[in-house]
């Protein structure tokens, strides 16, 4: 799968079983790393991963669906990307370059895989 599917599977192996059905290998998400243009927002009412990622990631197309950059790049993880976000925490939000120059990167796929 080409890094720029834009799926967060993109960096996975597929291997076969016996049966001949294809399984993922794990996937290692991009942790965080302070760089000098990512960027913190502080959650207001109503925000999500998904509407954070189509705010923040807008030049792409379907920004929204890198909602799990976002959320993998958490110093804390984020593990359930589905529970409300807490008013007033800060979210370190990855800039677009990062995104697609470092975590969507060729030589990060190869080196991962």
């Amino acid at each position: 799968m080409p890094p720029w599917s834009g799926s967060r599977y993109a960096f996975c192996r597929g291997v076969r079983d016996d049966a001949g059905r294809l399984a993922l290998t794990e996937r290692e998400p991009y942790p965080y790393r302070e760089h000098p243009d990512m960027r913190v927002h502080v959650v207001a009412q109503g925000d999500t991963w998904f509407a954070l990622a189509g705010r923040y990631f807008e030049p792409l197309p379907r920004a929204c669906g890198y909602w799990w950059a976002i959320c993998d790049f958490q110093p804390d993880p984020v593990v359930d990307p589905t529970l409300e976000l807490s008013l007033g925490s800060r979210v370190f939000i990855p800039s677009v370059r990062v995104l697609t120059d470092v975590i969507l990167a060729e030589s990060r796929r190869r080196e991962v895989s």
